[in-house]
Protein backbone atom coordinates (compact mmCIF):
# COMPACT_ATOMS: atom_id res chain seq x y z
CA UNK A 1 0.00 0.00 0.00
CA UNK A 2 1.42 3.43 -0.51
CA UNK A 3 0.75 7.15 -1.95
CA UNK A 4 0.88 5.74 -5.63
CA UNK A 5 -1.89 2.97 -5.72
CA UNK A 6 -4.37 4.11 -8.31
CA UNK A 7 -7.64 3.84 -6.69
CA UNK A 8 -10.82 4.15 -8.23
CA UNK A 9 -14.22 5.09 -6.71
CA UNK A 10 -17.52 4.33 -7.93
CA UNK A 11 -19.82 6.73 -6.94
CA UNK A 12 -19.91 10.47 -6.45
CA UNK A 13 -22.65 10.49 -4.25
CA UNK A 14 -22.11 11.67 -0.60
CA UNK A 15 -20.06 8.97 0.75
CA UNK A 16 -18.22 8.75 -2.85
CA UNK A 17 -17.32 12.76 -2.44
CA UNK A 18 -16.07 12.76 0.92
CA UNK A 19 -14.20 9.66 0.99
CA UNK A 20 -12.30 11.14 -2.38
CA UNK A 21 -11.68 14.33 -0.70
CA UNK A 22 -10.26 12.65 2.69
CA UNK A 23 -7.91 10.12 0.48
CA UNK A 24 -6.64 13.07 -1.89
CA UNK A 25 -5.96 15.16 1.34
CA UNK A 26 -3.87 12.21 2.57
CA UNK A 27 -2.46 12.43 -0.87
CA UNK A 28 -3.75 9.28 -2.75
CA UNK A 29 -4.55 9.32 -6.71
CA UNK A 30 -8.27 9.02 -6.83
CA UNK A 31 -10.36 8.57 -10.01
CA UNK A 32 -13.88 8.97 -9.37
CA UNK A 33 -17.07 7.67 -11.89
CA UNK A 34 -20.35 8.67 -11.25
CA UNK A 35 -23.30 7.29 -13.39
CA UNK A 36 -25.71 10.47 -13.17
CA UNK A 37 -25.05 13.66 -14.69
CA UNK A 38 -22.88 16.60 -12.85
CA UNK A 39 -25.94 17.43 -9.99
CA UNK A 40 -23.89 21.52 -9.86
CA UNK A 41 -25.30 21.66 -13.87
CA UNK A 42 -28.28 19.23 -13.96
CA UNK A 43 -31.27 18.42 -11.44
CA UNK A 44 -31.11 15.01 -11.04
CA UNK A 45 -33.37 14.32 -7.83
CA UNK A 46 -35.62 11.93 -9.90
CA UNK A 47 -37.47 11.23 -6.53
CA UNK A 48 -34.51 11.19 -4.27
CA UNK A 49 -35.17 12.40 -0.53
CA UNK A 50 -33.87 16.29 -1.86
CA UNK A 51 -33.48 17.14 2.30
CA UNK A 52 -31.32 15.11 5.04
CA UNK A 53 -30.68 15.49 8.26
CA UNK A 54 -26.94 16.40 9.20
CA UNK A 55 -26.05 15.45 12.81
CA UNK A 56 -23.47 15.10 15.09
CA UNK A 57 -21.32 11.76 13.11
CA UNK A 58 -21.81 13.24 10.61
CA UNK A 59 -20.37 16.55 11.14
CA UNK A 60 -17.33 14.68 12.76
CA UNK A 61 -16.49 13.30 9.16
CA UNK A 62 -16.91 17.00 7.81
CA UNK A 63 -14.98 18.33 10.47
CA UNK A 64 -12.34 15.73 9.76
CA UNK A 65 -12.10 16.94 6.13
CA UNK A 66 -12.30 20.80 7.16
CA UNK A 67 -15.68 21.02 5.69
CA UNK A 68 -18.18 21.41 8.59
CA UNK A 69 -18.18 24.94 9.07
CA UNK A 70 -18.96 25.30 5.26
CA UNK A 71 -21.60 22.84 5.36
CA UNK A 72 -23.38 24.27 8.49
CA UNK A 73 -23.93 27.64 5.96
CA UNK A 74 -26.85 25.30 4.31
CA UNK A 75 -28.11 23.88 7.34
CA UNK A 76 -31.41 24.58 9.12
CA UNK A 77 -31.23 23.97 12.71
CA UNK A 78 -34.03 21.45 13.61
CA UNK A 79 -34.70 21.41 17.54
CA UNK A 80 -37.28 18.33 18.26
CA UNK A 81 -40.36 16.73 16.74
CA UNK A 82 -43.66 18.74 16.14
CA UNK A 83 -46.66 16.08 16.08
CA UNK A 84 -49.91 16.73 14.27
CA UNK A 85 -53.25 14.60 14.63
CA UNK A 86 -55.99 14.10 12.85
CA UNK A 87 -57.67 17.39 14.11
CA UNK A 88 -54.75 19.66 13.53
CA UNK A 89 -53.30 19.87 17.11
CA UNK A 90 -49.68 20.02 17.76
CA UNK A 91 -48.00 19.37 20.91
CA UNK A 92 -43.99 19.33 20.50
CA UNK A 93 -41.41 16.79 21.74
CA UNK A 94 -37.67 18.00 21.85
CA UNK A 95 -35.04 15.97 21.00
CA UNK A 96 -32.59 16.74 23.81
CA UNK A 97 -33.14 17.88 27.32
CA UNK A 98 -29.50 19.74 27.05
CA UNK A 99 -29.45 22.89 25.11
CA UNK A 100 -28.35 22.97 21.99
CA UNK A 101 -28.73 19.61 20.58
CA UNK A 102 -29.89 19.64 17.30
CA UNK A 103 -30.36 18.26 14.21
CA UNK A 104 -29.94 19.83 10.64
CA UNK A 105 -32.12 19.68 8.05
CA UNK A 106 -29.67 20.21 4.64
CA UNK A 107 -30.01 19.48 1.16
CA UNK A 108 -28.54 16.53 -0.61
CA UNK A 109 -27.89 18.93 -3.86
CA UNK A 110 -25.96 21.54 -1.65
CA UNK A 111 -23.71 19.23 0.10
CA UNK A 112 -23.28 17.15 -2.76
CA UNK A 113 -21.83 19.91 -4.40
CA UNK A 114 -19.78 21.14 -1.61
CA UNK A 115 -18.04 17.93 -1.15
CA UNK A 116 -17.70 17.71 -5.38
CA UNK A 117 -15.75 21.27 -5.33
CA UNK A 118 -13.76 20.52 -2.68
CA UNK A 119 -12.65 17.65 -4.02
CA UNK A 120 -11.37 18.86 -7.36
CA UNK A 121 -9.35 21.58 -5.87
CA UNK A 122 -6.90 18.91 -5.55
CA UNK A 123 -4.71 18.06 -8.33
CA UNK A 124 -4.77 14.58 -7.47
CA UNK A 125 -8.43 13.97 -7.76
CA UNK A 126 -10.16 13.40 -11.31
CA UNK A 127 -14.16 13.10 -11.55
CA UNK A 128 -15.98 11.56 -13.96
CA UNK A 129 -20.08 11.92 -14.64
CA UNK A 130 -22.44 10.22 -17.04
CA UNK A 131 -20.51 6.98 -16.63
CA UNK A 132 -22.41 3.95 -15.46
CA UNK A 133 -20.24 1.03 -14.08
CA UNK A 134 -21.70 -1.97 -15.83
CA UNK A 135 -19.71 -4.66 -14.23
CA UNK A 136 -16.52 -4.87 -11.90
CA UNK A 137 -13.56 -7.91 -12.27
CA UNK A 138 -12.79 -7.93 -8.62
CA UNK A 139 -9.89 -10.19 -9.51
CA UNK A 140 -8.26 -8.40 -11.61
CA UNK A 141 -9.46 -4.92 -10.35
CA UNK A 142 -10.51 -3.94 -13.57
CA UNK A 143 -14.00 -1.65 -13.65
CA UNK A 144 -16.24 -1.92 -16.83
CA UNK A 145 -18.30 1.25 -18.10
CA UNK A 146 -20.51 2.67 -19.96
CA UNK A 147 -20.63 6.26 -21.18
CA UNK A 148 -24.16 7.61 -21.07
CA UNK A 149 -23.81 10.27 -24.08
CA UNK A 150 -21.48 8.44 -26.51
CA UNK A 151 -23.00 5.16 -25.67
CA UNK A 152 -18.77 3.57 -25.58
CA UNK A 153 -18.09 1.26 -23.31
CA UNK A 154 -14.82 1.05 -21.80
CA UNK A 155 -12.86 -0.28 -18.83
CA UNK A 156 -10.71 0.73 -16.20
CA UNK A 157 -7.97 -0.68 -14.33
CA UNK A 158 -7.05 0.86 -11.01
CA UNK A 159 -4.83 -0.70 -7.70
CA UNK A 160 -7.86 -0.54 -5.53
CA UNK A 161 -11.36 0.24 -6.37
CA UNK A 162 -13.89 0.94 -3.73
CA UNK A 163 -17.57 0.99 -4.30
CA UNK A 164 -19.29 3.55 -2.43
CA UNK A 165 -22.27 3.67 -5.24
CA UNK A 166 -25.52 3.21 -3.29
CA UNK A 167 -28.00 0.15 -2.46
CA UNK A 168 -27.87 -0.88 -5.95
CA UNK A 169 -24.07 -0.94 -5.82
CA UNK A 170 -22.52 -2.73 -9.18
CA UNK A 171 -19.36 -4.00 -7.21
CA UNK A 172 -21.45 -5.24 -4.72
CA UNK A 173 -23.57 -7.39 -7.59
CA UNK A 174 -20.23 -8.22 -8.88
CA UNK A 175 -19.16 -9.91 -5.49
CA UNK A 176 -22.30 -11.94 -5.88
CA UNK A 177 -21.98 -12.41 -9.85
CA UNK A 178 -18.29 -13.60 -10.28
CA UNK A 179 -18.26 -16.22 -6.77
CA UNK A 180 -14.34 -15.31 -5.58
CA UNK A 181 -15.43 -16.05 -2.22
CA UNK A 182 -18.11 -16.46 0.40
CA UNK A 183 -20.25 -13.79 0.25
CA UNK A 184 -23.30 -13.02 2.44
CA UNK A 185 -26.05 -10.84 1.13
CA UNK A 186 -29.49 -9.88 2.21
CA UNK A 187 -31.92 -7.00 0.94
CA UNK A 188 -35.18 -6.70 3.21
CA UNK A 189 -37.99 -4.05 2.10
CA UNK A 190 -40.55 -2.53 4.46
CA UNK A 191 -44.20 -3.23 2.92
CA UNK A 192 -44.34 0.91 2.48
CA UNK A 193 -42.96 3.02 0.14
CA UNK A 194 -42.33 6.66 -0.06
CA UNK A 195 -43.37 9.65 -2.28
CA UNK A 196 -42.30 12.83 -1.91
CA UNK A 197 -44.25 16.70 -2.13
CA UNK A 198 -44.06 19.99 -1.38
CA UNK A 199 -45.19 22.73 1.19
CA UNK A 200 -44.08 25.96 -0.57
CA UNK A 201 -42.43 29.31 0.54
CA UNK A 202 -46.05 31.78 1.35
CA UNK A 203 -45.89 34.66 -0.27
CA UNK A 204 -42.95 36.31 1.54
CA UNK A 205 -40.82 33.44 1.13
CA UNK A 206 -40.43 31.96 4.25
CA UNK A 207 -41.69 28.84 6.14
CA UNK A 208 -45.17 28.75 6.25
CA UNK A 209 -45.06 26.18 9.93
CA UNK A 210 -42.46 26.08 12.60
CA UNK A 211 -38.97 25.92 10.16
CA UNK A 212 -37.71 25.07 13.95
CA UNK A 213 -38.86 21.35 13.55
CA UNK A 214 -39.21 18.18 12.03
CA UNK A 215 -42.75 17.23 11.33
CA UNK A 216 -44.81 14.10 11.55
CA UNK A 217 -48.27 13.36 11.18
CA UNK A 218 -48.50 9.88 12.87
CA UNK A 219 -51.31 7.71 11.87
CA UNK A 220 -50.37 4.13 13.38
CA UNK A 221 -49.86 2.18 9.88
CA UNK A 222 -48.50 5.75 7.79
CA UNK A 223 -47.29 8.69 8.18
CA UNK A 224 -46.36 11.98 6.61
CA UNK A 225 -43.38 14.01 7.78
CA UNK A 226 -41.61 17.33 6.73
CA UNK A 227 -38.63 19.11 6.77
CA UNK A 228 -37.18 22.99 5.89
CA UNK A 229 -35.66 23.98 3.38
CA UNK A 230 -33.77 27.07 2.75
CA UNK A 231 -35.90 28.79 0.21
CA UNK A 232 -38.58 28.18 2.80
CA UNK A 233 -40.46 25.21 1.29
CA UNK A 234 -40.89 22.15 3.13
CA UNK A 235 -39.96 18.78 1.28
CA UNK A 236 -43.13 16.29 2.88
CA UNK A 237 -42.47 12.69 2.58
CA UNK A 238 -45.41 10.30 2.82
CA UNK A 239 -44.87 6.85 3.92
CA UNK A 240 -47.55 4.16 3.28
CA UNK A 241 -47.98 0.72 2.89
CA UNK A 242 -47.80 -0.32 -1.00
CA UNK A 243 -51.37 -2.53 -0.63
CA UNK A 244 -52.32 -2.51 2.76
CA UNK A 245 -55.18 -0.97 4.71
CA UNK A 246 -58.29 1.29 3.71
CA UNK A 247 -55.17 3.69 1.76
CA UNK A 248 -52.58 2.52 0.33
CA UNK A 249 -50.21 3.33 -3.04
CA UNK A 250 -51.63 0.93 -4.89
CA UNK A 251 -55.63 2.37 -4.54
CA UNK A 252 -54.96 5.65 -4.17
CA UNK A 253 -54.97 6.16 -8.32
CA UNK A 254 -57.35 8.81 -8.63
CA UNK A 255 -57.89 12.31 -7.79
CA UNK A 256 -60.71 11.80 -5.80
CA UNK A 257 -59.03 9.23 -3.46
CA UNK A 258 -56.27 11.24 -3.17
CA UNK A 259 -58.31 14.17 -1.79
CA UNK A 260 -60.39 11.93 0.24
CA UNK A 261 -57.19 10.25 1.48
CA UNK A 262 -55.57 14.03 2.84
CA UNK A 263 -58.81 15.18 3.60
CA UNK A 264 -59.18 12.66 6.16
CA UNK A 265 -55.77 12.07 7.58
CA UNK A 266 -53.86 15.13 6.76
CA UNK A 267 -56.59 18.00 6.52
CA UNK A 268 -53.92 20.71 8.16
CA UNK A 269 -51.27 19.18 5.31
CA UNK A 270 -53.58 19.50 2.43
CA UNK A 271 -54.06 23.10 3.18
CA UNK A 272 -50.73 23.67 2.79
CA UNK A 273 -49.65 21.52 -0.86
CA UNK A 274 -51.56 23.14 -3.64
CA UNK A 275 -50.46 20.60 -5.94
CA UNK A 276 -51.17 17.66 -4.29
CA UNK A 277 -52.64 15.62 -7.27
CA UNK A 278 -50.45 16.89 -9.71
CA UNK A 279 -47.29 16.06 -7.15
CA UNK A 280 -49.04 12.55 -6.47
CA UNK A 281 -49.73 11.39 -9.48
CA UNK A 282 -46.51 12.68 -11.20
CA UNK A 283 -43.94 12.07 -8.39
CA UNK A 284 -42.64 8.56 -8.01
CA UNK A 285 -42.70 5.89 -5.28
CA UNK A 286 -39.87 4.89 -3.98
CA UNK A 287 -38.88 1.46 -1.72
CA UNK A 288 -37.48 1.06 1.62
CA UNK A 289 -35.02 -1.26 2.26
CA UNK A 290 -31.92 -2.68 4.40
CA UNK A 291 -28.96 -4.44 3.34
CA UNK A 292 -26.52 -6.42 5.68
CA UNK A 293 -23.55 -7.97 3.69
CA UNK A 294 -20.19 -9.55 4.64
CA UNK A 295 -17.17 -9.51 4.03
CA UNK A 296 -16.66 -5.83 2.44
CA UNK A 297 -13.89 -6.43 0.72
CA UNK A 298 -11.64 -8.62 -1.41
CA UNK A 299 -8.72 -9.27 -0.75
CA UNK A 300 -6.30 -6.25 -1.32
CA UNK A 301 -8.01 -4.88 -4.48
CA UNK A 302 -11.70 -3.95 -3.10
CA UNK A 303 -13.85 -2.50 -0.61
CA UNK A 304 -17.90 -1.70 -0.37
CA UNK A 305 -18.22 1.48 2.09
CA UNK A 306 -21.67 3.50 2.77
CA UNK A 307 -25.08 2.44 1.51
CA UNK A 308 -23.41 -0.31 -0.64
CA UNK A 309 -21.91 -2.22 1.78
CA UNK A 310 -25.46 -1.49 4.41
CA UNK A 311 -28.10 0.73 3.27
CA UNK A 312 -30.72 1.33 6.14
CA UNK A 313 -34.19 2.93 5.73
CA UNK A 314 -34.19 6.77 7.06
CA UNK A 315 -36.24 6.70 10.06
CA UNK A 316 -33.42 7.71 12.33
CA UNK A 317 -31.98 10.33 9.57
CA UNK A 318 -28.56 8.09 9.69
CA UNK A 319 -28.02 6.97 6.92
CA UNK A 320 -25.75 9.83 5.53
CA UNK A 321 -24.43 10.30 8.60
CA UNK A 322 -23.85 6.65 9.06
CA UNK A 323 -22.04 6.76 5.58
CA UNK A 324 -19.56 10.00 6.40
CA UNK A 325 -18.40 8.29 9.65
CA UNK A 326 -17.61 5.41 7.45
CA UNK A 327 -14.93 7.56 6.25
CA UNK A 328 -14.12 9.25 9.38
CA UNK A 329 -13.51 5.55 10.55
CA UNK A 330 -11.51 4.14 7.81
CA UNK A 331 -9.16 7.11 8.14
CA UNK A 332 -8.74 6.18 11.56
CA UNK A 333 -7.67 3.15 10.42
CA UNK A 334 -4.92 4.30 8.05
CA UNK A 335 -3.75 5.95 10.97
CA UNK A 336 -2.72 2.68 12.03
CA UNK A 337 0.14 2.26 9.02
CA UNK A 338 -1.18 -0.73 8.12
CA UNK A 339 1.05 -2.46 5.59
CA UNK A 340 -1.54 -3.31 2.97
CA UNK A 341 -4.84 -2.81 1.70
CA UNK A 342 -6.19 -6.33 2.38
CA UNK A 343 -5.12 -5.50 6.33
CA UNK A 344 -6.80 -2.44 6.29
CA UNK A 345 -10.06 -3.50 4.86
CA UNK A 346 -10.13 -6.46 7.36
CA UNK A 347 -9.26 -3.93 10.06
CA UNK A 348 -12.02 -1.48 8.95
CA UNK A 349 -14.82 -3.96 9.15
CA UNK A 350 -13.81 -5.74 12.30
CA UNK A 351 -14.51 -1.88 13.41
CA UNK A 352 -17.84 -1.28 11.75
CA UNK A 353 -19.73 -4.03 11.18
CA UNK A 354 -21.26 -4.27 14.37
CA UNK A 355 -22.20 -0.12 14.40
CA UNK A 356 -23.57 -0.42 10.56
CA UNK A 357 -26.01 -3.77 11.60
CA UNK A 358 -26.78 -1.85 14.98
CA UNK A 359 -27.67 1.18 12.92
CA UNK A 360 -30.06 -0.74 10.61
CA UNK A 361 -32.13 -2.21 13.10
CA UNK A 362 -32.29 0.99 15.55
CA UNK A 363 -33.44 2.53 12.01
CA UNK A 364 -36.45 0.32 11.76
CA UNK A 365 -37.18 0.36 15.29
CA UNK A 366 -37.88 4.44 14.88
CA UNK A 367 -40.13 3.81 11.96
CA UNK A 368 -42.51 2.24 14.50
CA UNK A 369 -41.69 5.06 17.05
CA UNK A 370 -42.59 7.58 14.40
CA UNK A 371 -45.65 6.22 12.69
CA UNK A 372 -47.74 5.36 15.88
CA UNK A 373 -45.57 5.52 19.26
CA UNK A 374 -44.95 9.33 19.66
CA UNK A 375 -48.67 9.61 19.94
CA UNK A 376 -49.20 7.53 22.87
CA UNK A 377 -49.68 8.67 26.39
CA UNK A 378 -46.78 6.27 28.03
CA UNK A 379 -44.23 7.27 25.38
CA UNK A 380 -45.29 11.17 25.90
CA UNK A 381 -44.75 10.16 29.75
CA UNK A 382 -41.76 8.48 29.48
CA UNK A 383 -40.09 11.18 26.95
CA UNK A 384 -41.07 13.81 29.24
CA UNK A 385 -39.09 12.15 32.25
CA UNK A 386 -36.02 11.56 29.55
CA UNK A 387 -36.11 15.54 28.79
CA UNK A 388 -36.14 16.22 32.73
CA UNK A 389 -33.64 13.79 33.00
CA UNK A 390 -31.38 15.38 30.86
CA UNK A 391 -31.99 18.91 31.50
CA UNK A 392 -31.59 18.51 35.01
CA UNK A 393 -28.26 15.75 34.49
CA UNK A 394 -26.44 16.74 31.12
CA UNK A 395 -23.60 14.05 32.01
CA UNK A 396 -25.20 11.73 33.32
CA UNK A 397 -28.40 10.20 31.33
CA UNK A 398 -28.74 10.30 27.68
CA UNK A 399 -31.83 8.86 25.96
CA UNK A 400 -31.49 6.45 23.02
CA UNK A 401 -31.99 9.04 21.22
CA UNK A 402 -29.49 11.35 22.38
CA UNK A 403 -26.62 8.11 22.11
CA UNK A 404 -27.37 7.32 18.50
CA UNK A 405 -27.60 11.32 17.37
CA UNK A 406 -25.47 13.45 19.87
CA UNK A 407 -22.94 11.50 21.31
CA UNK A 408 -20.30 10.56 18.25
CA UNK A 409 -17.67 8.82 20.13
CA UNK A 410 -20.40 6.29 21.17
CA UNK A 411 -20.87 3.60 18.44
CA UNK A 412 -23.86 2.63 17.74
CA UNK A 413 -24.11 -0.51 18.62
CA UNK A 414 -23.32 0.67 22.07
CA UNK A 415 -26.12 3.11 21.64
CA UNK A 416 -28.45 0.58 20.83
CA UNK A 417 -27.72 -1.63 23.48
CA UNK A 418 -27.59 0.61 26.55
CA UNK A 419 -30.44 2.55 24.61
CA UNK A 420 -32.91 -0.01 24.48
CA UNK A 421 -31.90 -0.78 28.11
CA UNK A 422 -33.28 2.16 29.50
CA UNK A 423 -36.04 2.72 27.51
CA UNK A 424 -36.65 -0.93 29.54
CA UNK A 425 -36.27 0.22 32.47
CA UNK A 426 -37.99 3.46 32.02
CA UNK A 427 -41.03 1.91 31.25
CA UNK A 428 -41.04 -0.71 33.89
CA UNK A 429 -40.81 1.87 35.65
CA UNK A 430 -43.64 3.70 34.61
CA UNK A 431 -46.17 0.54 34.29
CA UNK A 432 -45.19 -0.26 37.80
CA UNK A 433 -45.77 3.60 39.37
CA UNK A 434 -42.77 4.08 40.52
CA UNK A 435 -42.58 7.21 38.75
CA UNK A 436 -44.58 9.59 37.20
CA UNK A 437 -44.93 12.92 35.59
CA UNK A 438 -48.02 13.97 36.67
CA UNK A 439 -46.47 16.54 39.11
CA UNK A 440 -43.98 18.23 38.66
CA UNK A 441 -40.53 16.57 40.16
CA UNK A 442 -38.43 18.22 42.28
CA UNK A 443 -34.13 18.06 41.85
CA UNK A 444 -33.88 15.66 44.60
CA UNK A 445 -36.66 13.08 43.25
CA UNK A 446 -35.22 13.54 39.51
CA UNK A 447 -32.10 12.27 41.37
CA UNK A 448 -34.30 9.33 42.97
CA UNK A 449 -35.27 8.90 39.31
CA UNK A 450 -32.10 8.70 37.74
CA UNK A 451 -30.43 6.27 40.66
CA UNK A 452 -33.25 4.04 39.96
CA UNK A 453 -33.16 3.84 36.12
CA UNK A 454 -29.50 3.71 36.48
CA UNK A 455 -29.90 0.72 38.35
CA UNK A 456 -33.11 -1.56 36.09
CA UNK A 457 -30.51 -0.51 33.26
CA UNK A 458 -27.36 -1.76 34.53
CA UNK A 459 -29.74 -4.87 35.75
CA UNK A 460 -31.04 -5.42 32.21
CA UNK A 461 -27.73 -4.71 30.32
CA UNK A 462 -26.34 -7.78 32.74
CA UNK A 463 -28.96 -10.01 32.14
CA UNK A 464 -28.80 -9.20 28.39
CA UNK A 465 -25.02 -10.29 28.33
CA UNK A 466 -25.43 -13.68 30.18
CA UNK A 467 -27.97 -14.58 27.71
CA UNK A 468 -25.76 -13.24 24.57
CA UNK A 469 -27.73 -10.32 23.32
CA UNK A 470 -25.09 -7.98 23.08
CA UNK A 471 -23.06 -10.13 21.40
CA UNK A 472 -22.53 -9.40 17.03
CA UNK A 473 -20.32 -10.24 14.99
Amino acid sequence: MNKKDKILIIGAGLCGSLLALRLAQRGFEVEVYESRPDLRTTNISAGRSINLALSDRGLKALRLCGMEEKAREFCIPMFGRLMHDAHGKTFSSNYSGRENEFINSISRGNLNALLLDEAEKHDNVTIHFNKQCRTVDIENTVAHFKDYQTKEEFFVHADVIFGSDGAGSSLRKSYISERKFLFSYSQNYLNHGYKELEIPANKMGTHQISKEHLHIWPRGDFMLIALPNMDGSFTVTLFLSYDEGEFNFENLTSEDKITAFFEKEFPDALALIPNIKEEFINNPTGPLGTIKCSPWSYKNKTLLIGDSSHAIVPFYGQGMNASFEDVFVFDEILNQNLETWEAVFKAYQKARKHDTDAIADLAIDNFHEMKDHVANPIFKEKRKIEMDLEKIFPTQYFSKYSLVTFNENIGYNEAMNRGRAQDKALLNLIADNDISTSLEMSIEELEIVLRKVQEETNEILQEDKIAGMNERN
